[in-house]
């Protein structure tokens, strides 16, 4: 799994930024095309790239939005609770990127993430 991290920061650090209990999604603005190695995702906002070079992390990505938490996008997605504070920290590191957000209410995936998933 690949998500750019300093060398000196720590997974557990990083991903106690992210709320594993909170609902999250891919941001409306960012779309994903799946790729061989991973995953592109293209914030249209930000117009920041960022590389997922995990197959299963990009399964997590895609999962958010139909999980009522980012952990239960994790299980679902066959994310073990030994590998699951490296999960965390990637999508810690997403959230830091505005890939991916905080979900509110009954928000389901965005348009531009659903072109994205059409176009890979």
């Amino acid at each position: 799994m690949n998500v750019s991290t300093p060398v000196e920061a720590c997974p557990r650090t990083i991903g106690e930024r992210f709320d594993l209990d909170a609902a999250w999604a891919v941001h409306p603005q960012v779309a994903v095309r799946p790729e061989p190695f991973g995953a592109l995702l293209y914030h249209f906002g930000t117009r920041q790239l960022s590389f997922l070079k995990d197959r299963r992390l990009l399964t997590v990505v895609q999962a958010l939005a139909d999980h009522p938490t980012a952990a239960d996008a994790c299980r679902a997605s066959g994310v073990g609770s030994a590998e699951l504070i490296r999960y965390q920290a990637a999508l810690a590191k997403l959230a830091e990127s505005q890939m991916v957000t905080a979900r509110t209410g009954s928000a389901r995936r965005s348009d531009a993430h659903r072109q994205g998933e059409e176009a890979g």
